[in-house]
């Protein structure tokens, strides 16, 4: 070094002016400030024995000395002590920190206090003790040592990181690098436990509340700091938090940050409230009363003077029944849901509720109860306040929740009659204002009937897009926002699924919009609109067949999210209220895309009628209908698919042992029928089978019997099994198809003629059609046409032959008696019986070697081991008797004498 300064240790507080720089790493002294020079150092510094050591039971801790032949290093604090300065000057001290090399890793002992006396700046100790309540703890904090846990040792050998310096005992790193404040707490004693608590976690306590602060622990939901907290978005805890992480001290791998566990502990939105309801429908009072008792309030009725807050329906209370005290809060139900969506109390102020003899609005009432004015100034002055109140309606682009939408009538009388948007301030016979008038010149007052329904064309689009704006604005983006208040609402795949191709539907009618807008602005007769729909043709097919078909699944998703989520649901109650919405729910709003092109088509259509056939739009106009139709007919069929792709896999969870291959691309799902079996060769004759037609093949399964399980998902989301799979047909393997004719004693049945590859004749499975929705004649015809293009065939009427029953020995009657049930009942209870007291299902291995060791007791193996190899395996029956000794007097092939 330069100077001529020298360097000693921070031992005690004799050399320290503030020890408290030293507290768990903060930031005042960092590794940051360590000399230059760590050679220079070590020839400055007086040679220090750097030692841990392990108090009663911590010695006997394996885990723990394992963990200190790992750990090398510890923190030392040192001052650099400059010369030429007052000694007992601050500025005399320049404190840091330095790395020093452990130099006796373990000393173990029961009693602490020949080390502490002994303790000079020559030697730097750190205790270690694993029960921060036993006397050896208390001895050692008095005397100021170094005590740390043995869950922050094995963290430090765990992270390769040296064994931490701090003013304050330490025993995990639980809440370490965690900043804390605390608000409400009057009990010294308690607030003095919790502090201890955070720093012998690894946490710091912040006396003012800042940026800084990582969490607030509140007792009380009044104050700066709790209404600081809520508009930073900072956590706040309960005084639990910190004594249930306390317990866990000693998990190695747990942290208080846990998500899980972090938000046992979070202070509800309405603690310490008592909330009342004014002006809600009584379904909507108990669910509001329900959501406060979920998130930590309680409610009384109107007038109780308990109550801390009362929630007006402001849309249907213009005055209040009582007059309200002082402390009590009358606020808009938006601070309910406000307070739940950032789960946290949102501040009264900005939700109070305005009562009638408001200052404000007394005057607008007195400016608007003039008498008729006799001057133009206080005329003027009327118009004026009109004018702002009118303003300040509620007039948004989405008509009213039960009114047909202006899009659908497209009747000359009503074109221009959009009553509910901000262009109607004006009669029909007015001209009309666009969005954007300052671009878009007034038109003479006698307009043609093609300029009307083109006005009505742009006016509609434009309404189309603010709510896709209001859409995506107002839910998507708040939604897929970073760093919101209380946490993410919504996950981003559950966001994807509900909005899905929104934003691209936008983009593509802004620029529709943007093109009838300028055609607007110069209108001529001969201008096309058919024109500008075929320029955007090609992207509609991309943007709204992915919407059009998962609109259900969207639907289906906002329904889930709102039951399970409190916070998804108030954000929905908040923005559903405002006026861009309209009243409507998001529901309400998202089915517009669906309504949308076949609303094109028909004012297109409209259009096209009052087009003259010279006008070269006439025919552009025709094509962008027959581009809308195809639009439309691409939905349908891409949805289509999809439900055929869903109703296959309804098949295979429906169907136990359905094959795999049966989920094919190409494959969709005809019809299905129920049948009844006539014949034995698929299952017993009189049980219930279902036919599956797909476009390929025949799935054919049998009604499950009572007594056996069915198939159940882990998850328990998936239907159980009914049917059992019996056997998957492709149609290529059905020869003939057998109308039977109708007699007293066969009704409604039919047959296939079926040659499996693996077999040499032909199969005939006979069923009883039992659908009564779908006529047999029908079924045949439809399970023909698809042979018929299996096989690529034209003729699918040949491949149906009419024949008589009895040349099939075919028969309907009693198929369901109750003999009928009771014969296969018999059946099925006699296969459970052979199966139950059967020996095949033994391994044919077993079954040699049980012969070979019978063989080996004295009895003839056979002519030669090939002979042995040839012949047949023995009878269960033989088996049995063989087993229980038994002998038999029939032979089998030899084997038995």
């Amino acid at each position: 070094m330069n100077d001529n300064s020298m360097l000693a240790p921070a031992a005690g507080k004799s050399l320290l002016a503030d020890s408290s720089v030293f507290d768990s790493k903060i930031t005042e002294t960092s590794k940051d400030n360590l000399f230059a020079g760590s050679a220079d150092i070590d020839e400055e510094m007086p040679q220090i024995e750097t030692r841990v050591v392990l108090v009663e039971d911590a010695g006997r801790n394996d885990e723990l000395i394992k963990a200190l032949e790992t750990v090398k290093v510890m923190e030392v604090p040192v001052i650099k002590i400059k010369e030429n300065c007052p000694e007992k000057s601050r500025e005399s001290f320049i404190k840091s920190i330095v790395n020093m090399e452990i130099k006796v890793p373990c000393i173990k002992t029961d009693s602490v206090e020949e080390f502490v006396e002994a303790d000079t700046p020559e030697f730097e100790s750190v205790f270690v003790i694993s029960d921060f309540q036993k006397p050896a703890y208390r001895f050692l904090y008095k005397a100021d040592c170094r005590v740390l846990g043995p869950p922050i040792i094995i963290y430090c050998a765990q992270k390769g990181e040296p064994l931490p310096f701090t003013s304050r005992p330490l025993y995990c790193a639980s809440m370490l690098n965690l900043v804390l404040c605390f608000t409400g707490f009057r009990k010294k004693e308690e607030l003095v436990k919790l502090v201890t608590l955070v720093h012998h976690m690894g946490g710091t306590i912040r006396k003012d509340f800042s940026s800084k602060v990582t969490h607030l622990i509140a007792n009380s939901t009044h104050g700066d700091k709790f209404r600081v907290a809520v508009s930073l978005g900072t956590p706040i805890m309960k005084a639990d938090w910190i004594i249930q992480a306390w317990e866990k001290r000693n998990e190695l791998e747990f942290s208080a940050t846990n998500e899980e566990f972090k938000s046992k502990f979070k202070v509800p939105p309405f603690q310490d409230c008592i909330l009342s309801f004014l002006g809600f429908s009584d379904e909507d009072r108990v669910s509001m009363e329900e959501m406060t008792e979920m998130q930590g309030g309680t409610f009384l009725s109107v007038g109780d003077e308990k109550c801390t807050h009362l929630v007006v329906e402001e849309n249907s209370v213009k005055e209040l029944p009582f007059e309200p005290p002082k402390k009590l809060y009358v606020v808009k139900q938006e601070w309910f849901w406000g307070s739940i969506q950032m789960d946290a109390r949102a501040g009264e102020t900005m939700y109070l509720f305005e009562k009638n003899d408001s200052p404000a609005l007394k005057k607008s009432v007195s400016l608007l109860s003039l008498n008729t004015p006799s001057s133009n100034r206080k005329k003027r002055r009327l118009k004026d306040t009109l004018a702002q109140l009118t303003r300040e309606t509620d007039l948004t682009p989405f008509p009213p929740r039960k009114r047909p939408s202006a899009e659908h009538s497209l009747s000359i009388g009503s074109l221009l009659d959009i009553s509910n948007t901000p262009e109607s301030g004006k009669s029909f016979s007015d001209t009309p204002k666009i969005s954007k008038p300052s671009k878009i010149s007034t038109p003479v007052p006698q307009q043609s009937a093609r300029w009307q329904v083109a006005m009505e064309l742009y006016q509609t689009e434009s309404n189309y897009v603010d709510i896709l704006t209001t859409i995506v604005q107002l839910f998507q983006l708040p939604l897929e926002k970073e760093g919101q208040l209380g946490g993410p609402i919504l996950a981003p795949e559950e966001i994807k699924t509900i909005f899905g191709s929104i934003p691209d539907i936008l983009d593509v009618h802004t620029n529709i919009k943007g093109d009838l807008e300028k055609l607007m602005i110069d209108w001529a007769e001969s201008k096309s609109i058919g024109d500008i729909i075929l320029t955007y043709s090609k992207d509609l097919v991309k943007i709204y067949p992915p919407f059009v078909n998962f609109f259900e699944m969207s639907k289906e998703m906002i329904i889930k999210c709102e039951k399970q989520k409190p916070r998804f649901h108030a954000f929905l109650k908040i923005n559903q209220s405002k006026p861009e919405c309209g009243r409507q729910t998001l529901v309400e709003l998202l089915i517009r895309p669906v309504q949308r092109l076949p609303s094109v088509a028909l004012l297109l259509n409209d259009l096209k009628k009052h087009t003259a056939d010279d006008n070269p739009d006439k025919v552009m106009l025709e094509k962008a209908i027959e581009s809308l139709k195809e639009v439309m007919m691409h939905i349908n069929e891409d949805k289509r698919k999809t439900e055929g792709q869903k109703q296959i896999f309804d098949v295979v969870y429906e169907v136990d042992g359905c094959p795999a291959n049966l989920l094919s691309s190409h494959r969709i799902l005809v019809q299905r029928v129920e049948t009844i079996a006539l014949g034995e060769d698929l299952c017993d004759r009189g049980e219930q089978v279902t036919l599956f037609l797909f476009n390929d093949c025949l799935e054919i399964a049998r009604k499950r019997h009572k007594g056996i399980g069915a198939f159940k998902s882990p998850h328990g989301t998936r239907p159980q099994a009914c049917l059992k799979h019996i056997y998957l047909m492709p149609l290529s393997q059905i020869k003939k198809v057998l109308d039977i004719k109708e007699t007293e004693e066969c009704h409604n049945a039919f047959a296939l003629v079926v040659r499996p590859p693996t077999e040499q004749t032909n199969q005939l499975f006979s069923f009883q059609l039992t659908t009564e929705e779908l006529p047999k004649v029908d079924w045949l015809k439809m399970l023909c046409r698809h042979v018929a293009n299996t096989i690529c065939k034209a003729d699918a009427e040949n491949l149906i032959y009419s024949t008589d029953p009895d040349s099939l020995e075919v028969s309907t009657k009693d198929v369901d008696s109750t003999l009928s049930r009771a014969s296969r009942a018999i059946k099925k209870t006699s296969k459970k019986v052979t199966r139950a007291f059967s020996f095949t299902k033994t391994p044919k291995r077993a079954l040699q070697r049980a012969l070979m060791v019978q063989n080996a007791d004295g009895r003839s193996p056979g002519p030669s081991s090939e002979g042995f190899a040839s012949c047949r395996m023995p009878s269960t029956t033989s088996l049995a008797l063989l087993i229980h000794g038994v002998s038999t007097p029939t032979t089998c092939c030899g084997f038995f004498r």
